[in-house]
């Protein structure tokens, strides 16, 4: 070798950690969401990155340099961004079907089938089509579910059941929603096509409607009189004044349905229905173009209502926070969350900090039941400290994604396992800011509807159920089983 030959540097030595120091980042994680989200109210983002240092600490102990550790973050980024621009599409079909009329229609005809005989059913088919549409839990027990607690009220019926009715149709349509912000998280954390996690959903959602359907029947039958609020007459009256109604106003949620029925690509399924919105919008609804495309950056506003007549300033406070939502702006701050744990679960990778955590948590477990019910137990311990419904999604979604391609098992049992504990429980623990929420909204002590919201708590009977008899486990090819390990 020339003396002027220059000597490529020895790469550092790379060390497994051990279970102790592998566990120090996620126990920090813990500990900053626990304390600083939870009790001094901090934001979510900075705690993350916090988490993320101390997690690059580890792995800068066990020999990995800040360009490897950076090059996990940007892999771990890049394979999410297909998902991260769906939620941007998202945005922008929440407002393009608000500025259409496609929400306001199916909200309307809703509301009008409010028979107080089968309150509690009503309510849990009401909000849950609500929420559907919307892709907002909140949104929608905030404002038909209000006005289901006013008939309960009037007719002195069990105010308990008819909030866990709401609640359960919310979160229902929320989890079957394509403009949710935690399904697309789901699907996004472990890698499973948006339609394709939802349409795997209905195993455990579907049977779990259905049973409280059955319940709220029963114990409701006895239940009759009372009137509908003049509040629900004033939100129909409202929205029939803003908007003209016609079929074709349903032909966005169409054109969504069959692009998820058939299997096509999801953004373009999404951009073709909110050009059809679009359309509704300046056709039938007289709004601008220049309106309608605000509507898809920034958001639907009431007062971009065209319909000669309408008076815009004198809307009910109901209608406006139902309507006034949307746009490709509203998904920044989910998007910043999203950023921040995908980096935090990038870093902690480089190290095999969660290879070791994994291997040691799933020792025991032997058989599919046995991973689902880790997973349900991941979620519930995630939520429950974190009580945040996202960092309760992309967390456990990234750890235990490669056990389940390991197994054979499709990645889509993962996201809906983590969907049935994490999304389903977080409104029914007092704790959680969703708990809250819903308990300050409806008037009603969480513990007091928790019994009723039965769609939230027997998800995860089914989704043991299935994973003892095997019934709605999709398997994976041998072929199926190499190429994602290879991804």
């Amino acid at each position: 070798m020339s003396p002027t030959t220059p000597t490529t540097p020895a790469k550092a030595e790379r060390r497994t950690p051990s279970l102790l120091l592998a566990a120090v980042p996620v126990i920090t994680l813990i500990v900053l969401l626990g304390g600083g989200y939870i009790f001094a109210e901090l934001p979510v983002e900075p705690l993350l990155i916090a988490s993320a240092v101390v997690a690059g600490l580890v792995a800068w102990r066990l020999g990995y340099s800040w360009n490897e550790i950076m090059d996990s973050v940007a892999e771990k980024i890049a394979k999410t961004m297909p998902a991260i621009l769906i939620l941007i599409s998202v945005g922008l079909l929440i407002g393009t079907w608000m500025a259409g009329g496609t929400i306001p229609m199916l909200i309307y005809y809703g509301l009008k089938i409010i028979d107080p005989q089968y309150l509690a059913v009503i309510a849990l088919v009401v909000t849950a089509i609500v929420s559907l549409c919307t892709g907002t839990s909140w949104g929608s027990a905030g404002t038909v579910g209000v006005a289901f607690m006013g008939v309960a009220v009037g007719m002195d019926a069990n105010l308990a059941m008819v909030a866990g009715a709401v609640v359960s149709g919310a979160y229902f349509g929320d989890k079957l929603s394509p403009l949710s912000d935690t399904t697309n998280i789901a699907s996004m954390a472990t890698g499973v096509n948006l339609f394709t996690h939802i349409r795997h959903l209905l195993w455990t959602t579907l049977p779990s409607f259905l049973t409280a359907a059955v319940v709220y029947l029963l114990f409701g039958l006895g239940m009759s009189g009372g009137q509908v609020p003049e509040k629900v007459g004033a939100i129909l009256g409202t929205l029939d004044s803003a908007f003209n109604w016609n079929l074709l106003l349903l032909l966005p949620v169409i054109i969504v349905l069959g692009g998820s029925m058939w299997k096509k690509p999801t953004i373009p399924v999404i951009l073709v229905s909110s050009a059809v919105a679009m359309f509704n919008a300046v056709v039938f609804q007289g709004i601008s173009f220049k309106d309608t495309v605000v509507a898809g950056v920034n958001g639907f506003n009431v007062e971009m209502v065209g319909k000669t007549g309408f008076d815009a300033e004198n809307v009910i406070e109901d209608v406006t926070r139902l309507l006034n939502r949307g746009g490709m702006n509203s998904m920044m701050s989910v998007l910043l969350i999203c950023f921040c744990a995908i980096t935090f679960a990038g870093v902690v990778s480089v190290s095999g900090s969660l290879d070791v955590l994994i291997s040691k948590l799933l020792k025991p477990v032997r058989s599919t039941f046995g991973l689902i019910a880790a997973t349900i137990a991941t979620g519930l311990a995630t939520i429950g400290i974190t009580s945040n419904g996202q960092v309760s999604l992309l967390i456990p979604g990234e750890m235990l994604r490669g056990e389940y391609v390991k197994r054979g098992l499709d990645p889509k049992n993962l996201s809906r396992t983590i969907e049935d504990s994490a999304t389903l429980w977080e409104p029914i623990l007092p704790w959680t800011s969703a708990g809250a929420y819903m308990a300050g909204t409806l008037g009603v002590a969480t513990l007091s509807y928790l019994p009723w919201a039965v769609c939230n708590w027997i998800a995860i009977g089914f989704a043991l159920l299935w994973g003892a008899t095997g019934i709605g486990i999709a398997r994976l090819s041998e072929e199926e089983k190499a190429a994602l390990q290879e991804a």
